[in-house]
């Protein structure tokens, strides 16, 4: 059985990530959404509030749990046995970062692989960096992420 991590902050989930996950969800048995809990980031959401997010929006996918975890990626797979590590591409600067970090993995965790996936052109663009900007002025954002969350987006800048 092989066992994925999606791994991100999520913060807030967009379109693309959501895109990512169900592609990812087809090609393995079982894929943990693994949310970061980097104390070091300024969230707009908590970590409870975006595993309960990620929930409800993969509930539909039988082979999709949602997990948060702390510290560093290959500790939290090796814990849960998983073997692969999903990661979507945008461009070309992404790839050069996500190597490094792959071929780092993998030399302290020789049984983790790496599995790049590039986004869908439609969502080429979109970033959680974009969606909290756009949103904090107010700016409409329903093509950047679930409609069901554009609510609590807003609500967190007061709108």
């Amino acid at each position: 059985m092989t066992r994925a991590i999606y791994p991100g902050s999520f913060d807030p989930v967009t379109n693309g990530h959501f895109d990512i996950i169900e592609r990812s969800a087809k090609i393995v048995d079982e894929l943990v959404i693994g949310v970061l809990n980097n104390s070091s980031k300024n969230s707009l959401f908590s970590v409870d509030e975006r595993v309960s997010m990620l929930k409800e929006l993969t509930m539909h996918l039988p082979n999709v749990t949602v997990d948060s975890f702390d510290g560093l990626l290959v500790d939290y797979a090796k814990r849960i046995h998983a073997t692969i590590v999903i990661r979507g591409l945008r461009a070309v600067t992404d790839f050069e970062y996500e190597l490094q970090i792959a071929q780092t993995n993998h030399e302290v965790y020789k049984d983790i692989e790496t599995i790049f996936l590039t986004t869908r052109l439609e969502y080429a663009y979109i970033s959680s960096t974009i969606v909290k900007e756009f949103a904090s002025y107010g700016g409409d954002i329903s093509h950047f992420v679930p409609q069901q969350f554009m609510g609590h987006i807003y609500a967190k800048y007061g709108y």
